[in-house]
């Protein structure tokens, strides 16, 4: 992993296609889930800066009071980390720890990563359901913010659900593909 300006990702770059062909169908629906909220998360970073940007040019020109665009800017910040959480998991993009795989027999390793991305998967399991019933109860409860432009409490956290499950099923994926792939296409470092 290059952390400067790269290109296009080369087929080598690309997450390996899972042997077993239904762990095959559910890693292709996640890549092309990811696909779209990356591209979603493009525009909403764009927006983001647009919104921030004229929230500065209206109060310091204008002397015009904005009290939408922090909420506006969050709950799109929001959206842009939880759901490009899976994108960044299918390229094994989260920080991983590696001063052990160097020292550890092949087989050993093979083990740690699969017992990291159990409990990876159990922990994100986890936070999913913990997000999920957050969106119910802002959504039961008609929660808003506190400003004065109040917008629902659901929208944050119905990205936040929705991108740790996404990340949850892409771990799950992974987990799976180690487990039944019969070839050795799997990534050496691992994280979340």
């Amino acid at each position: 992993m290059s952390h400067g300006f790269d290109a296009k990702p080369t087929a080598a770059d690309l997450p390996a296609m899972p042997d077993n062909p239904v762990v095959a169908v559910l890693a292709g629906a996640l890549a092309r889930f990811n696909q779209l909220a990356l591209y979603l998360s493009m525009v909403a970073l764009m927006l983001t800066a647009l919104i921030m940007t004229y929230s500065v040019v209206a109060r310091y020109f204008f002397h015009v009071p904005t009290d939408w665009q922090d909420d506006a800017t969050v709950f799109m910040l929001v959206g842009v980390i939880f759901l490009c959480a899976g994108y960044a998991q299918s390229y094994r993009g989260h920080i991983g720890i590696e001063a052990l795989s160097s020292i550890l027999p092949a087989g050993v390793n093979r083990m740690r990563l699969l017992l990291v991305d159990v409990v990876s998967f159990l922990f994100c399991g986890f936070f999913s359901w913990k997000s999920w019933t957050l969106f119910h109860e802002a959504w039961s409860e008609g929660q808003t913010t506190s400003s004065t432009f109040a917008p629902p409490l659901w929208i944050p956290y119905s990205l936040m659900a929705l991108g740790m499950t996404v990340l949850t099923l892409q771990i799950l994926a992974q987990v799976l593909a180690r487990l039944t792939d019969r070839g050795a296409n799997h990534p050496t470092v691992t994280g979340v």
